[in-house]
């Protein structure tokens, strides 16, 4: 569209007044695509049609961006007696590419999830904090001018993350959805303050079990004993706190996994990404729990993709996260015959893991009572291995505790601490292993020799 110039309020040399009409057109701009692509979103919903791939939804939104302008034009040329004012050909293009970086790019996060020292990103508001790999926080300059543009930016990302779009708005103000680069967002609106933003993002996206002694997070016989607790096929749940590096961990085990064998994960949100290396694991089939839809209809839950994993012929079940009545269904995965399953919890000990599955437990349709819950973990688990950060060192993440379970009794699940935290948090051997177990991870490859010797652990 051609632009005619005009004489009058529009042609003003005022800096103040060109500002006002860039601002004018980029709410314009982003208003008129945010509204149009959601809708164009849910009617192909409504309709049956396939998903628009990001190729697809870039070429139109371009097209509404085009047609967004030029109704921009029109309306500043019918408004000039009140301060319409046409910007520039180049500019309305620039804003028009900075619309569409904002919308299929990562906007202001860019900078932030470029700098590979950043872990943690935090942010309440137009207030930005992050936490980085040593330890260390910042807070940093704001990357929004308004709490309006953060809900846009994340609406947007969120509406095109991983395998189907996931709302956020009045309606759905609690979002969950990976990035491209696989780091995790978790974001809130309407039942705080201000809208609210949360993204943890892996540093270590494929990492193996000497990388992680590398690391520091286990020694020369941990490495020995959890890649032989793997090939022995043992049940095995990491637990720790948050963003402890439960999930890091979960990586490494399942290094120690043959190739040939299949996998099945289960995530609330795309984190461990075992699917991604073909090489390591070229038999995987990721699943994701689903949100419910406007009505209410179509939500799928972990509880519902373990019970399906079921009948997908794995070899092993791999859980993210488990965090309610999902607990059920996993241990019959792992007392059923799919043993060298795992899967992650939250826990501040090794020992309280067994606390929280019986809480979980309780949640789901079965409603087991607390006995029947610990007969059944200590029927499927055989290992609980904790994560924790080292008295010297806040920025480093070790393992701290492994138990081995031996059997329930009553309202308690019974376990060896086979590993126990040292006076640095380190773990440092305990209790032996019982013969049997024993046996089985030599034949497995564990060297039980190098706790004996002085490079073989980090307590000299």
């Amino acid at each position: 569209m051609t632009r005619p110039s005009f004489s009058g309020p529009a042609e003003l040399p005022h800096e103040t007044a060109s500002e006002a009409a860039v601002d004018r057109l980029r709410r314009h701009l982003r208003s008129s695509l945010s509204e149009q692509l959601r809708q164009r979103i849910r009617d192909d919903e409504a309709a049956g049609r396939p998903s628009m791939d990001v190729q697809q939804r870039r070429r139109l939104a371009e097209a509404i961006l085009t047609d967004a302008a030029e109704a921009h034009a029109r309306a500043e040329l019918h408004n000039t007696a009140a301060g319409g004012m046409l910007v520039t050909p180049d500019v309305e293009q620039r804003l028009i590419e900075q619309v569409l970086d904002e919308v299929f790019g990562l906007a202001g996060l860019e900078p932030l999830l470029a700098d590979h020292e950043i872990e943690n990103i935090n942010i309440n508001g137009d207030r930005v904090f992050v936490r980085c790999a040593d330890g260390t926080r910042k807070r940093l300059p704001q990357i929004v001018a308004s709490d309006g543009e953060l809900i846009d930016l994340i609406r947007d990302l969120a509406a095109r993350s991983g395998v189907e779009e996931r709302r956020f708005d009045r309606g759905s103000p609690i979002v969950n959805f990976q990035l491209p680069g696989g780091e995790r967002v978790s974001a809130v609106m309407a039942v705080t303050t201000r809208p609210s933003v949360s993204i943890r993002r892996h540093r270590f996206s494929n990492v193996d079990l000497a990388q992680l002694r590398e690391l520091g997070t286990i020694d020369l016989a941990l490495e020995s004993f959890l890649a032989a607790l793997v090939r022995a096929k043992r049940n095995v749940l990491v637990t720790g706190g948050t963003s402890i590096g439960k999930t890091t961990m979960l990586r490494g085990l399942a290094s120690a996994i043959p190739p040939w064998e299949r996998l099945v994960t289960i995530e609330d949100v795309f984190e461990l990404g075992l699917d991604e290396n073909g090489a390591l694991h070229p038999d995987v089939v990721a699943l994701q729990a689903r949100e419910p839809n406007i009505e209410g209809q179509g939500g799928i839950s972990m509880s519902d993709l373990v019970w399906q994993s079921l009948r997908m012929s794995p070899d092993r079940v791999i859980v993210g996260e488990v965090r309610g009545p999902e607990v059920i269904p996993l241990t019959n995965a792992m007392s059923m015959g799919n043993d060298g399953s795992m899967g992650t919890l939250h826990s501040s000990s090794s020992g309280g893991a067994f606390t929280k599955l019986a809480a979980y437990a309780v949640q789901g349709r079965e409603r087991l009572p607390i006995e029947a819950t610990n007969l059944l973990v200590a029927t499927a688990l055989h290992f609980v291995v904790h994560l924790d950060k080292p008295r010297d060192d806040g920025s480093r993440r070790v393992v701290s505790s492994v138990r081995e379970v031996i059997g329930a009794e009553g309202a308690q699940v019974i376990s060896n601490e086979c590993w126990r935290p040292g006076p640095d948090r380190r773990a440092v051997p305990a209790a032996p292993l019982r013969t049997d177990t024993l046996e089985l991870l030599v034949e497995m490859g564990y060297d039980p020799g190098l706790t004996e010797r002085r490079d073989g652990w980090w307590t000299p």
